[in-house]
């Protein structure tokens, strides 16, 4: 029934398979890819009829995880799968951007890739296999596609370059790169590092590119066994007498429009040039569509050749030059950290904002719950780019911006022990020009400073654009958003002086050489370090002092047998301790207990509420006590912590005592000493004559700490030789000294205290 045609090979220490002809028979293509005991299946499917009055390519990419890949039911009420995680967003992102410059120019065919994780051991790398399926279920289909690619995860150990499908497990690493490529060149790259220099970076990149070839190899293999027909499909070229009357009616007016700096009144000017040309238009032979495509290829052209030939940018900067740079912080009187970072027409205001453990991300994935510390986030609303849109969630763009930045930032983070906050970091782009999210990490990096969070060194980032027509190339810094639109790369770079901490690629040609991502790091290195030089005007390391309106958070440790009675029953005395002080209590499993609170008496109060219920006291040590019980054989007397002891009528004085309310009563404060405990039983024995200044010495002579005992207590006195006081015994008495050191005693005790 099946006709299953497989491929697989050793890769990365792994047995590493594709399968098709089983599943999803009906798609264009379906894959199968399997690596260990994970198995993603993917698909691609596009309409044979092109969507009319299109000039882009409809592609949507979807990641999915399927919960009983790994075991496990959904939460929540509705017991299903629900809205993509932040993951799936970003691993939709990893296999779309690139495929996308693979097509053909003019292919129009609304079309679909959707990758669902079936099997889940665990381990492995799904994002890179599912890369890798989508890759050879567009390879296989017959769709147009100048494919096949690969991708791979690149790791750093002991300096050495190391090739896996496994997610680093480490909260943070010297590198975590992720490239994709063809058999010649490199289309994408998303990486993580710990400021690896310029010359580390490309070494990991040919790396990583070098490992791709046996999964292209792979994929050439499937295809050829698989044999579909291809689809017939001419790419789109715009006629030249076209082009030639575009450039008769708008070329001079597009001339002055981009002699316009400011993106406002460009715009402004683009669109009267466009209105005039599409009003006069006289061409019966074409439609308006190719008309507009037209006119926006002469525009690029225009753009492009002024680059390439002139030297000359839209604003009017060479290629190197860096917009002009302001920033500010502790704009914000209430935010725990604030900066506005404006360069050029392009500008974030970021905050910071400092909690305890409580507010943690908790992130709830196939390999189970875990929390985040550190949060950074991206808005971008419709104003920005002076427009009145929809305001919707936060979409696939705003959540890579927001992961980049967040990869930007981390590696310089204080360690957990050194810092221990939750930190929540928030950028809105207020004004945009392109580089917006380069622009969040530079005013993230003044935010957390300003802030007091202890970063290791500030952190900034570039966009590096490219224009390129055959073997002539121009790399530009800090690039416009036309530059990105219109350019063939968009090169995101982020580091210290020291060496990068994040790097993303986009392209949007076949490929990209590493002689030309040779020159693009090393001019973003310039760029990036004007960048800091400019940031460090306004605050070059953190503040010793956090906001006065920040928590401060304190760290007791106390022993882990009183974790539980912290916590209490149901939490009971834990939100006790929240609700009666305002503080946030945090308890880790080895016994360190985190106070976050605003203003030192909050901290205060919830610390001694802690302290009294993790209170243990000691044989030999003195407290000073509260009587809370009257007895007829002594009283009850609760001392530091709340903790309640005996003090038994025959040691509140050295005289006889017939009656205790002749000399005490409820609500008493006196000084105590513990004599005896019963950690079994949690009783405690006290003395009000062991406490006596003028016989201390003699009183800890009596009552000598548990661990100097052999068993039997010492009941007489070692300086006059006298028996141990006692109400019913006395020198005038000699007889009860042998009552005292009778069998019965233990008996007399036992009645009295309870022990």
């Amino acid at each position: 029934m099946f006709k299953i045609i497989r491929k697989e090979i050793e890769w990365c220490g792994r047995n590493f398979s594709l399968e098709t002809g089983k599943l999803a028979r009906q798609a264009d293509g379906a894959v199968v890819v399997s690596a260990g005991d994970t198995s993603i299946l993917c698909t691609v499917v596009a309409d044979k009829k092109p969507l009319q009055g299109v000039d882009f390519l409809p592609l949507t990419v979807v990641y999915r995880e399927l919960t009983a890949a790994a075991g496990k039911i959904p939460g929540g009420f509705f017991k299903r799968e629900g809205r993509p995680s932040e993951y799936e967003v970003l691993t939709s992102r990893l296999i779309d951007r690139p495929i996308r410059p693979l097509f053909p120019n003019g292919f129009t065919h609304n079309m679909q890739v959707i990758c669902t994780l079936l099997s889940y051991d665990g381990e492995t790398d799904t994002d890179i296999l599912a890369m890798i399926g989508a890759s050879a279920a567009l390879t296989i289909s017959g769709i147009p596609f100048m494919g096949p690619i690969a991708g791979i995860r690149v790791g750093l150990e002991d300096g050495e370059f190391v090739a896996n499908t496994f997610r680093p497990k480490q909260n943070k690493q010297d590198l975590d790169l992720v490239i994709a490529g063809t058999k010649d060149s490199i289309l994408m790259v998303e990486s993580e590092a710990n400021e690896l220099d310029e010359d580390k970076m490309l070494g990991a990149l040919e790396f990583g590119h070098k490992n791709i070839q046996p999964i292209l190899n792979l994929i050439h293999e499937l295809d050829k066994a698989v044999s579909k027909p291809k689809w017939e499909f001419e790419e789109r070229v715009i006629d030249k007498k076209l082009l030639e009357y575009v450039r008769s009616k708008a070329e001079k007016g597009l001339v002055d429009a981009y002699s316009e700096k400011e993106k406002s009144k460009r715009y402004a000017k683009l669109a009267e040039v466009n209105a005039a040309f599409m009003a006069e238009i006289d061409v019966e032979e074409y439609s308006e569509f190719d008309c507009t495509i037209a006119f926006k290829a002469v525009q690029e052209e225009l753009v492009r050749n002024q680059i390439l030939k002139q030297g000359k940018r839209i604003d009017g900067r060479d290629s190197k030059s860096i917009r002009p740079i302001e920033t500010e912080v502790s704009i914000l009187p209430r935010a725990h950290g604030s900066a506005l970072f404006t360069r050029g027409e392009t500008q974030a205001l970021v905050t910071t904002t400092l909690g305890s453990g409580d507010d943690e991300q908790m992130i709830d994935s196939l390999n189970g719950v875990a929390k985040e510390s550190f949060m950074l986030h991206y808005n971008f609303l419709p104003y920005s780019v002076g427009e009145a849109g929809a305001l919707r969630a936060p979409g696939r763009r705003e959540i890579g911006h927001g992961k980049l930045a967040w990869r930007a930032i981390r590696p310089m983070l204080p360690s957990r022990d050194d810092f221990s906050y939750t930190i929540r970091v928030v950028s809105e782009v207020t004004s945009c020009n392109g580089s917006s999210s380069m622009a969040s990490v530079c005013g993230a990096s003044l935010s957390l400073m300003d802030a007091g969070v202890p970063l290791k060194s500030p952190v900034a980032g570039i966009a590096m654009g490219l224009i390129m027509e055959g073997k002539k190339f121009v790399v530009l810094s800090d690039i416009l958003g036309d530059e990105d639109h219109l350019g063939d790369m968009d090169l995101k770079v982020t580091g210290t002086n020291s060496g990068i901490t994040a790097l993303q690629m986009d392209i949007k040609i076949s490929g990209l050489s590493f002689e030309i991502m040779k020159e693009a790091l090393a001019q973003a290195k310039e760029g990036r370090l004007h960048i800091l030089k400019e940031m460090n005007k306004s605050i070059a390391s953190a503040r010793s002092d956090l906001s006065q309106y920040a928590p401060t958070i304190t760290k007791i440790t106390v022993n882990k047998s009183k974790i539980g009675a912290i916590i209490g029953p149901g939490g009971k005395n834990i939100k006790e301790i929240c609700e009666k002080t305002g503080a946030k209590v945090d308890i880790a499993d080895d016994g360190t207990v985190s106070i976050a609170a605003c203003g030192a008496e909050s901290a205060e109060k919830a610390i001694a509420m802690i302290n009294a219920l993790v209170f243990e006291p000691e044989i030999g040590k003195e407290y000073e006590g509260k009587v809370t019980k009257m007895l007829d054989f002594g009283a009850v007397v609760a001392i530091d912590g709340g903790k309640e002891g005996l003090l038994h009528i025959s040691e509140i004085q050295e005289e006889r005592l017939e009656n205790i309310h002749d000399v005490l009563k409820e609500g008493d404060l006196i000084k105590v000493r513990v004599i005896d405990m019963d950690d079994r039983k949690g009783k405690i024995k006290l003395s009000m004559k062991a406490y006596d200044p003028d016989k201390a010495s003699q009183k800890r002579d009596k009552y000598p700490s548990r661990d100097s005992r052999d068993g039997k207590r010492d009941n007489r006195d070692r300086d006059n030789k006298k028996p141990a006081s006692s109400h019913h015994k006395s020198e005038e008495k000699p007889h009860k000294k042998e009552e005292v050191e009778s069998p019965s005693e233990p008996k007399i005790k036992k009645k009295y205290f309870n022990f």
